[in-house]
C-alpha cells in the first residue's frame, strides 16, 4: 500500500500498522537493583581493584537514584546515571567475568593492556563521569539553599524584631518580668 492512502485512511484492516509500547523508565529500586547485582556478581569472582571501583559507582548510583527527578525529565544526566546501572557497568563488569581469569588477568588485549586493565579504566571513567553529574545536582541544591538564605535575609533580616539573647550574662536580674526558665503561675487581682 502506499504511503498516499495510509495517510488518508485507505487500505485494508491487516495493512494498518500496529502501535508500539514504549516501556515505562525503570524506578529507583530497579536501579538500585541492578547496581547491586553486579557488585554481588563482581564480589569473590573479581580482583580487589574491580570490586573497588564497582563500589564506587553503586554508592554514587545509591546517592544519586532518588535524585533523578532533579535532573528533569528527558535530561541526558539522568539517562547517563540509569544506563550506567542497568547497561554500562554490568555489560563491562559481565564481558569481563565471561572471561578465564589468567586471560583476563595477564594476556595484552589491546594497546599493551590487559582486560582487567581495560575495565579498570571502563570502571574509573564511569565513576568520574556519575560523580560529576552527582555534584552538579548537589550544587544546584547547594545554590538553591543559599538563593532560600538570601531570601530569608532580605524578607525577615531588616526587620525591627529584636530576640533576647542567649547569653547567660545578659539575663534580666531575680523578680524581674522574663526572668526565670520557665511559665510564671498567674496571681489573682
Amino acid at each position: 500500500m502506499s504511503w498516499w492512502r495510509r495517510l488518508f485512511g485507505g487500505g485494508r484492516a491487516e495493512e494498518v500498522e500496529q502501535t508500539v509500547a514504549i516501556p515505562a523508565p525503570p524506578t529507583t529500586e530497579q536501579i538500585v537493583t541492578s547496581v547491586d547485582a553486579v557488585l554481588e556478581r563482581a564480589t569473590g569472582r573479581a580482583p580487589a581493584a574491580v570490586t573497588a571501583r564497582v563500589q564506587r559507582v553503586a554508592e554514587t548510583v545509591h546517592e544519586m537514584a532518588p535524585r533523578l527527578d532533579r535532573l528533569g525529565a528527558g535530561s541526558q544526566q539522568a539517562h547517563t546515571v540509569v544506563a550506567t546501572a542497568t547497561s554500562y557497568l554490568p555489560e563491562a563488569v559481565d564481558a569481563y567475568l565471561r572471561l578465564p581469569r589468567d586471560f583476563a588477568d595477564r594476556r595484552v588485549v589491546d594497546r599493551g593492556k590487559t582486560s582487567l586493565m581495560i575495565l579498570c579504566d571502563q570502571l574509573d571513567l564511569l565513576g568520574a563521569t556519575i560523580d560529576k553529574i552527582s555534584d552538579a545536582v548537589s550544587r544546584a541544591d547547594a545554590v538553591a539553599l543559599v538563593a532560600h538564605g538570601r531570601f530569608l535575609e532580605e524578607k525577615f533580616g531588616t526587620s525591627g524584631l529584636t530576640l533576647p539573647s542567649a547569653d547567660p550574662g545578659t539575663l534580666p536580674p531575680p523578680g524581674s518580668p522574663g526572668h526565670g526558665s520557665g511559665p510564671r503561675p498567674l496571681e489573682a487581682p
